[in-house]
């Protein structure tokens, strides 16, 4: 306990440098902004500002992208509650029973209660990324490669089953990604592979182009096809606060929406949209009110908000403890941390304290700089949404390619950017999920090497993954999932609690 708190006097120290603070406020406002403005998402968003964080200390770059991932969660709930437009993927449940309560005259007590919920949720979640990071790292030493490998493929296996739409189809896209983060040249034998003779690719695909393209600028082209409708609540919000009543109902739901948004944020294919959901269907079933859902039941917001905000914080656990993203945007901070030349994953604690107790102690900083920016602020968020589309998205795009081009002054990246915009946005109309490709080529170049050093000290013998119980515990599970997908009762039941 005292090298606990030791550690974090030690993180306060390096968040509240004057420069750390700026970009964990800039990350906080942008995050509240791109969750306040509908479709465009954090990890458009981060795929975007990639580029500003390359002049900054890897530790200033993290808290700021930290900051936009977590911001918009809070930001979602804005637009969800007052305009029944989600902002946020992670917003949709909140339209449910927050509009319902704006339009019944409690408008005020929604976005009150999603703020505070938030707060509370993400404060206890960075006490448990705190507590749980230093513990997982030492038991992460204690992996040998193969088991490394299996653990990774465990991953991939679970962002696949867990993504929407066919298993087979997202499984597909996880080989697709992996086999780009293979491409350039061999570092153990030199040896070019799938360059197909272009001179740039030797070096491989840059992470920032597949990351821009696939989810920056496939995003902007598709919601360029969607007709704008937005109506701002003609009354008026209210006050800001809650009732007894509502008090004691809501705050079960927050502390339960906080344990679930807690669990599903480690867990690989999990994130904030799959919590929000998860504690929407436990509160229809766990309430005393739940003859008041679809009228506005107010454990409706508390629980789902409290829930994505614990499970964006608690995503973090596996990226900083482990090296291994636990979604799309922990998979662009991988490719934020390999650009800055660090390395995620278990030493990261010993080699980067900084880095590692700084983010920690950014976290409770941001929460709250979000509580303060999003109560007295509303009515300015509700002005931004105002700004047609057709303004915002030229400079966005503008903004991108130029970001892009500035990373290696090469014209070929733009190309790339653009190809994988546009392969994106077939994606998107094929139904085809682009995270798990993101985290394929994240981790497909990892999995190279850790299968690699196992089968140097198994002297080529692959049952070295079978006879160490980590690995074989590991694979059996990724088994089992991908089986249970594939059983048609099962794969009903996940297409129908998607679908819902």
């Amino acid at each position: 306990m005292e090298l606990l708190l030791s550690n974090l006097a030690h993180g306060f120290g390096v968040a509240l440098t004057l420069n750390n603070l700026l970009f964990a406020l800039l990350g906080a406002l942008i995050g509240t902004a791109i969750g306040v403005l509908p479709g465009i998402g954090p990890v458009a968003t981060i795929s975007l500002l990639l580029p500003i964080t390359f002049g900054q200390p890897a530790t200033t770059a993290i808290i700021m992208l930290a900051g936009i991932y977590y911001g918009a969660q809070y930001g979602g709930s804005t637009t969800a509650i007052l305009l029944n437009l989600p902002g946020e993927v992670s917003s949709v449940v909140t339209t449910l029973e927050g509009y319902k309560m704006a339009r019944n005259g409690r408008a005020g007590a929604a976005l009150a209660i999603a703020a505070i919920g938030s707060f509370f949720a993400g404060s206890v979640a960075t006490v448990l990324v705190a507590a749980s990071g230093p513990l997982l790292t030492e038991i992460a030493l204690s992996f040998g490669p193969a088991d490394y490998f299996s653990l990774m493929f465990l991953g991939l296996i679970i962002s696949a089953v867990l993504a929407q739409g066919s298993v087979v189809k997202s499984v597909g896209m996880v080989v697709v990604g992996v086999g780009l983060g293979l491409v350039g040249t061999d570092v153990q034998t030199g040896q070019q592979r799938f360059t197909f003779g272009v001179p740039e690719l030797s070096d491989g695909i840059g992470f920032v182009a597949i990351a821009m393209g696939m989810f920056g600028i496939s995003e902007i082209i598709l919601n360029l096809e969607k007709p704008e409708a937005r109506s701002v609540l003609s009354s008026k919000v209210g006050q800001l606060w809650l009732t007894k009543a509502e008090w004691k109902r809501a705050i079960p739901s927050v502390l339960r929406g906080t344990a679930v948004g807690s669990i599903l944020g480690i867990l690989p294919g999990g994130g904030a949209a799959l919590a929000s959901f998860a504690s929407y269907m436990m509160e229809r079933k766990m309430s005393r009110y739940r003859h008041e859902f679809g009228t506005g039941a107010i454990e409706g917001v508390a629980g789902p908000e409290s829930a994505n905000n614990a499970a964006s914080q608690t995503s973090f656990i596996p990226l900083l403890t482990l090296g291994i993203p636990a979604n799309a945007v922990m998979a662009l901070m991988v490719g934020a941390l390999i650009i800055q030349g660090i390395q995620p994953g278990p030493r990261m604690v010993e080699s980067q304290p900084d880095l590692f107790w700084g983010l920690i102690a950014s976290m409770w900083i941001g929460n709250a700089m979000l509580l303060v920016i999003n109560l007295p602020m509303i009515g300015m968020w509700v002005k931004l949404l105002q700004v047609p589309y057709r303004f915002l998205y030229p400079s966005i795009l503008i903004f991108c390619l130029i970001g892009v081009y500035s990373l290696n002054n090469n014209v070929f990246d733009v190309y790339l950017t653009v190809a994988f915009g546009f392969i994106g946005y077939m994606c998107s109309k094929l139904k085809l999920e682009g995270a798990p490709l993101l985290i394929g080529f994240v981790l497909g170049p990892m999995m190279e090497e850790h299968l690699r050093r196992a089968m140097l000290l198994s002297r080529g013998d692959p049952s070295v993954f079978f006879e160490r119980p980590i690995s074989a515990t590991m694979l059996a599970i990724a088994a089992l999932a991908l089986a249970a997908m594939l059983l048609p009762n099962i794969r009903k039941g996940k297409d129908k609690a998607l679908s819902e």
